[in-house]
Parts: structure tokens; sequence; C-alpha cells
């Protein structure tokens, strides 16, 4: 069954594309654009949300950028993007990419006038605990789960390296040694070039 891949070079979708390149497998790009063709009737069927990324694999559609990626390391286990069913490291998998979830919710709740809410009702708590805890998981290693690269380290280093670019999130050591240490994946680079190269045509 055929992958065709939903984005803009200028979304979250540039994470997914650095994920399918990790793949290796062969996928069908349609780009769409904000306002236009991504909220048409044609693309809504697809994703009711009229956003982007989107992911369809024969009759199956996926969303949100962690379930993406989640999905696309099942589809190719020769590759060790995610730990072995039952491993205690799968436990560690699946909460780190699941972090990404109340940092997303504090860098753009800073991000819109940094009126944060009260602890106790914040998904993410507090802002020294959260980073705190996210600083501890990435001192001083090059990979959340086990000795090899996995898709928990492609999104929390994506995330990462996003909100340090937009100078939301602390440039604190850990956090920009992390980034690099998979910034020049030949993967990542590939999936940069691609999106660079669309963006580009669009000017």
């Amino acid at each position: 069954m055929s992958l065709t891949f939903y984005t803009h070079p200028m979304s979250r979708g540039r994470v997914v594309r650095w994920m399918l390149e990790e793949t290796g497998l062969p996928y069908d790009t349609v780009l769409l654009e904000y306002g236009t063709t991504m909220k048409a009737p044609e693309y809504r069927a697809i994703n009711p949300m009229g956003k982007v990324p989107a992911l369809k694999h024969g009759d199956t559609v996926i969303t949100e950028v962690a379930a993406i990626c989640l999905y696309l390391a099942d589809l190719v286990p020769e590759k060790k993007l995610v730990p072995p069913v039952g491993s205690f490291e799968r436990g560690s998998y699946y909460r780190w990419i699941n972090f990404m979830a109340p940092l997303e919710q504090l860098m753009m709740a800073k991000a819109n006038g940094g009126n944060l809410p009260r602890p106790e009702s914040a998904g993410f708590g507090t802002e020294q605990d959260l980073l705190d805890t996210l600083e501890a998981a990435l001192k001083d290693r090059p990979h959340l789960v086990g000795n090899t690269f996995t898709a928990a380290d492609l999104l929390v280093s994506a995330y990462v390296g996003w909100y340090l670019q937009f100078q939301l999130l602390e440039p604190r050591p850990a956090f920009l040694a992390f980034v690099e240490a998979h910034s020049q994946r030949p993967a990542r680079l590939r999936a940069d070039a691609i999106d660079d190269a669309l963006l580009a045509g669009q000017k």
C-alpha cells in the first residue's frame, strides 16, 4: 500500500518528512497551502481539521505528528526506530514522545503572551519542573532510550530545536547538545533539503 504525505514546508510536517526519510519507505507528497487547499473539501475529507501534516496509508489516515511517527516506526522494525514490544525501553519511548505534548502546551502559552495557567490546572505543571525534568532526561546522553536512535530522539530533538530557534526555550547546554547530536543525520539533511526546495519554489 502506498504512502501519501500531506504537508506544507513551513509546518510541523517537516518533522514527519524527517521520519519518512529515516524509514526509507517510498512516499508521495501532496503540498497544500494555508487557507486554501488545506481548508478545501477534498482535504477535509482526509483531515476534517484542515491542517497538516497527515499521512494516508492505503485506506488508513493518520494525523498528529507523534501518531504519524509512531505509526511509521512500526512499519520498519528492521530499522530499530522503536524498542521491542514488552521491553523496559518501550515504556520510556512512549513516555518521552508523549512528553512533547506538555512541552508544546507550555511553549504555546509563552508564545501567546506568557500568561501561564495555574500549575494545578496546567497540563505541564510548572515551567521549572517541566524544564528540569527534560534537562535531566537529555543531559550527557545522545539517546533517550537505550543506545540507538529511535523515533523518540527524532521527535524530542526536532521539537526542542524548534523552540530553541524561536527563543521560547531556555538554551540550556543539555538541550543544545541533544539537538546537535541529531542535526546532521543523513535523513534529517535530506528531509530539510526537500522542504527547503519546496519552499524556494513557492517564492
